[in-house]
């Protein structure tokens, strides 16, 4: 597995291309933008795009999904049915999807927003925007922010300390450097 990481300018939101050399397939996390240069490490590598997964239904982190759509024919995984309508899987609850032949757990972590999704694959964890480095994500209410916390303690913080958090927005970090530097997880 290879991860590339693209920054969406507009919305400096993050998207990643995660490709499997192996079964010359790719997904995509949050196509907030589709670039040329994306475009290119598909076409170039000739890899087949498997899927898309979307971890929450804003414009940032789904700008891009119409293009892709409108290039290649791949899956669209999310919580929210409205991200491309019909042609949504809708993932509810926690499970485990098979994707660019790579497996991919899925947690539903609301808060945020309502269909806030964490996708991992190896170590690493898409947390889209539940958990930035150094922050939780925002919310709208105290209860929305009790009820996020509450979800990141139970479903994120407790994977192993090495897992790589890769953000909807901001550097990546870790598990263990989120236990002990994020401020937002300790006033809870």
């Amino acid at each position: 597995m290879k991860i590339y990481f693209h920054l969406n300018i507009e919305g400096f939101s993050n998207a990643y291309l995660i490709v499997n050399p192996e079964e010359k397939s790719a997904l995509i996390i949050d196509p907030g933008k589709v670039t040329i240069k994306m475009i290119e490490q598909i076409e170039q590598e000739k890899y087949t795009l498997d899927a898309v997964l979307i971890t929450h239904n804003h414009a940032s982190h789904t700008m891009g999904l119409n293009t892709l759509q409108k290039i290649y024919t791949p899956k669209i995984y999310a919580a929210d049915y409205e991200v491309a309508k019909n042609d949504t899987v809708v993932l509810k609850g926690d499970g485990i999807i098979k994707a660019a032949g790579l497996n991919v757990s899925y947690m539903s972590v609301p808060g945020h927003t309502a269909d806030s999704m964490v996708y991992k694959i190896g170590l690493c964890l898409f947390t889209g925007d539940v958990l930035l480095a150094g922050q939780a994500g925002n919310t709208t209410s105290n209860y929305a922010k009790r009820t996020l916390i509450t979800n990141i303690e139970s479903k994120i913080l407790s994977q192993h300390e090495n897992t790589v958090i890769m953000p909807g927005h901001g550097p990546p970090s870790t598990i263990g450097a989120e236990k002990q530097f994020n401020l937002d997880l300790a006033q809870f």
